[in-house]
Formats: structure tokens, sequence, C-alpha cells
């Protein structure tokens, strides 16, 4: 691929590995829930996955 010459596969694989860990973490730590949604009392931030 002559348009993509400065990188090599390496460095590219090494990229979109990093790029899926931090949206994955993203993901992982932006999900809050609430312990007892009959007490308003407290929101606790717990790390759940969302499925």
């Amino acid at each position: 691929m002559p348009q993509m010459a400065p990188l090599n596969w390496m460095t590219l694989f090494i990229y979109f590995i990093i790029l899926f860990l931090i949206m994955n973490s993203m993901n992982y730590f932006s999900y809050n829930t609430m312990i007892n949604k009959k007490s308003n009392k407290f929101f606790m931030k717990n790390y759940f996955w969302k499925w």
C-alpha cells in the first residue's frame, strides 16, 4: 500500500490494540449504577459492564 509507506503493519496493529483498550476502558469506567433503587440516599459508583 503506497499510501501507508511510513507505517508498518506492526505499528498499525499496536496502534489499534491501544485504541481498542482505551475505548473499552472508557466504556467500563463510565457506567454508573445505583445499588438499591428504593433508597435514594446515596449513589455508589460501581463498575459493571453494560451487558
